[in-house]
């Protein structure tokens, strides 16, 4: 009596154990199914960040996503297959064949996830040290930058998800038609450094596939790396106040030149420690969803989408640009839209393209309202001696309308385009960079000199020094990019002043 109820025991705890691991490994499957899907492969750093970060900001329609297609099947089959172990106890199997199963269908699981979601890539060069910075480096803080005798003014407008990829296909992207016919007649009024010979863009590079990564490579020139070895990680995007301590970025050399820097958002800029890394380099003010509610932009409790529509966000700008301009000081004002952001993108009432897409009609309607933005600009007094660039911030994440609207095989690239800069150059096409090189290069665009023409991993593009993805090829130097680095942990992590 005594053993039958100990070997039942045993079985309970045993199926106990086997329906947990199971639940685990749907989990992992279907978490990744989910995220690839709505995503896209865009590199397990991005997702490691986003796990380490506060979801405070998150689009709702996110989370409701993933409840629905990742966590809701993961209930589903572990409830079925705890089911069957229980069914298994009463029938005569053998119980170390339940056991096997389970574990060799948990590993398969698993094994699938990791794969799916680039875990092997990310192991693999975090296994593998680089030299990258300690070889190619151009540290700011070394490096001699002379500004002008009259500094000028920067708008620097960073556009969710913008791809030349919305261009028609006799323009060299990738749709029917151009969605984007304002932000390509803007390229051509401007300069466009271009991967081809017609309007073009630039590289997503390893660290800077999502808007946090992508902010920060344009800024300091170098990828968003989550570190190894240090235990207050999770809370040190941003939780802690403090975000890459020892980097040098665009907004300390302005703030150092006299220089009034702002950033505005229309989320809650906390989301991805945003709001952390300007503040903490040289960033003087963040407008984002509360201030905007606190300036009369929107009512108190308004709340759409990722927290208000890029329409507000323009007439927020121009509110705030407005005052800037009658400060002494030279400003430099930096903006990040969302209405283009995954799944299907925001449509305001701006949006009346007929296009059957929705995806479509939300970057169509960006365009048109950067142009008018632009075009307010060029009407203000200041715009004068105001430089402005025009950047996507990484490629789009809507997996499916790719899937559904453009071949697996074209080589999306990031929109950019730079207006009124006092500088020019013949070498705009057929060029090889990322984002990093646009960190020198903005400050060349304000008519900075730049000793070497090299700052961070970046090199300035107006010059003739050829990026490091043109000296190594991009696959080579992205690849560079994603292994760890102890001179990244030592010197960007970790706070010089401390």
């Amino acid at each position: 009596m005594t053993r039958t109820r100990s070997r039942r025991h045993i079985s309970v705890f045993t199926a106990a154990g086997l329906t947990f691991l199971l639940f685990l490994s749907f989990l992992c499957f279907f978490a990744a199914r989910w995220f690839v899907t709505v995503y896209g492969r865009i590199g397990f750093d991005s997702i490691l960040f986003t796990l380490r970060s506060s979801l405070s900001g998150v689009q709702s329609d996110l989370v409701k996503s993933f409840l629905l297609r990742g966590a809701l099947p993961t209930v589903v089959c572990t409830c079925l297959s705890c089911a069957i172990l229980l069914m298994a106890r009463k029938v005569p199997v053998r119980g170390w064949i339940c056991i096997v199963t389970a574990v060799a269908v948990s590993l398969g699981l698993i094994s699938y996830a990791a794969v799916d979601v680039e875990l092997t890539d990310y192991v693999r060069h975090m296994l593998t040290r680089s030299q990258l910075y300690e070889d190619e480096y151009a540290d700011p803080d070394q490096v001699e930058i002379t500004f002008p005798e009259e500094k000028r003014n920067l708008v620097y407008i960073m556009l969710e998800s913008m791809e030349t990829t919305y261009l028609s296909k006799e323009l060299g992207g990738a749709s029917e038609v151009n969605l984007i016919p304002e932000l390509y007649k803007l390229a051509g009024e401007g300069i466009n450094f271009s991967h081809n010979d017609g309007v073009g863009g630039f590289h997503a590079a390893s660290g800077a596939s999502w808007t946090i990564g992508a902010i920060v490579a344009q800024t300091a020139g170098i990828p968003l790396k989550v570190p190894e070895g240090i235990e207050d990680w999770q809370n040190g995007y941003g939780k802690e106040g403090f975000f890459l301590p020892g980097a040098a970025s665009i907004m300390d050399i302005l703030d150092e030149a006299g220089y009034r820097t702002s950033f505005l958002c229309g989320s809650d800029a906390n989301f991805g420690g945003r709001k952390t890394y300007y503040l903490t380099h040289g960033t003087d003010k963040v407008y984002d969803l509360y201030t905007a509610r606190r300036d009369g932009i929107i009512p108190e409790d308004y709340f759409v989408w990722w927290g208000m529509e890029d329409l507000y966000l323009f007439e927020y700008a121009k509110q705030e640009l407005s005052e800037l301009s009658r400060q002494d000081e030279p400003f430099a004002f930096t903006m990040l839209t969302v209405d283009t952001h995954h799944i299907g993108g925001y449509q305001c009432f701006y949006c009346t393209d007929p296009y059957e897409e929705t995806y479509q009609q939300s970057i169509a309607c960006s365009s048109r309202q950067v142009l008018e933005f632009v075009r307010w600009l060029q009407q203000q007094p200041f715009y004068e001696n105001t430089t402005v660039v025009i950047t996507g911030d990484h490629l789009s994440m809507d997996n499916g309308y790719f899937e559904r609207n453009v071949d697996s095989d074209y080589d999306r690239m990031v929109y950019n385009c730079i207006l009124n800069a006092p500088v020019t150059t013949d070498n705009t096409k057929n060029r090889e960079y990322c984002a990093v090189d646009l960190f020198p290069t903005t400050l060349a665009a304000l008519g900075c000199t730049i000793e070497g023409d090299r700052l961070g991993l970046g090199v300035n593009l107006f010059s003739d020094t050829p990026t490091l993805s043109e000296q190594w090829g991009f696959d080579r130097f992205n690849q560079e990019m994603g292994k760890a680095s102890e001179y990244y942990i030592r010197n960007f992590h970790n706070d010089p002043d401390a």
